[in-house]
């Protein structure tokens, strides 16, 4: 009985210590960390919109018969990983004229991990009449690291063209780099006041040999063809122009 007694004295006891039995109870619950809804997550790192700017022929040819030229070969873009606005621009001058101006503007969607599919207008702008076209192709690397495009035109005269276009670095060293480089041009119609003729109509090859001081600023030197065929030649020399054109080439190669 004592032992009985000396227990419920003891619950009194702590019954009457302020907070009592309650004060298990009354202690706050552990707040739980708010769980994040689908717009509070972060952004994600392939909607960042990037640009890049490459110069990859910036040149001067140096005939061995004929008369020197200078050339130019850049493409531009602005977007994200899939979505991108494509810029591409080339050239060349001699004798105070400019010669295959084209300039094209492009939307394009990536389409694998290393193409791109584009769609949009080309504009041929030089010393002779200007041409409109519209525009889609494909541009990427292909196994090996082949850098490959392939482009079909129309114009509203319901003329149609196409251009194919590769190029591959073969690594010597780690900053000495030998690019062969080939681009064909084809149309279906002649288009005499450009000096365009149905078929192959040109053919422009070379072989660079550079040497990257940095990544984005690379000078070389190489050896270039240029060819016009069938009736596009008939034209050229017509012009006075030489349709078959061998050259010593130096100039740089530059991204940004």
């Amino acid at each position: 009985m004592k032992r009985l007694a000396a227990l419920l004295g003891a619950a009194i006891v702590l019954a009457a210590l302020p907070g009592g039995a309650d004060a298990q109870q009354s202690q706050p619950a552990p707040e739980v960390a708010p769980q994040p809804g689908p717009h509070d997550r972060p952004h994600m790192l392939d909607q960042a919109i990037f640009a890049h700017l490459l110069f990859d022929q910036l040149e001067g040819r140096f005939g061995f018969a004929e008369g020197n030229s200078f050339r130019w070969e850049a493409e531009g873009w602005i977007g994200t990983d899939e979505n991108r606005v494509w810029l591409l621009s080339e050239g060349r001058v001699a004798d105070n004229q400019l010669d295959d101006g084209i300039q094209q503007l492009f939307y394009g969607r990536a389409v694998t991990t290393y193409f791109n599919a584009l769609i949009g207008m080309r504009w041929d702008i030089d010393s002779l009449p200007t041409r409109g076209w519209g525009a889609i192709g494909i541009l990427g690397t292909a196994p090996q690291w082949f850098r490959v495009s392939a482009f079909g035109y129309v114009s509203g005269d319901g003329h149609l063209a196409a251009r194919l276009a590769a190029s591959y670095d073969i690594q010597i060293t780690q900053r000495l780099i030998l690019q062969p480089q080939v681009e064909l041009n084809f149309y279906a119609k002649d288009d005499p006041a450009r000096h365009v003729g149905a078929g192959l109509s040109e053919l422009d090859a070379g072989l660079r040999l550079r040497y990257e001081i940095t990544r984005q600023f690379a000078p070389y030197v190489g050896i270039t063809y240029l060819g016009q065929y069938g009736a596009t030649a008939n034209y050229v020399s017509e012009a006075g122009g030489s349709t078959q054109q061998l050259r010593f080439t130096m100039g740089v190669r530059t991204w940004f």
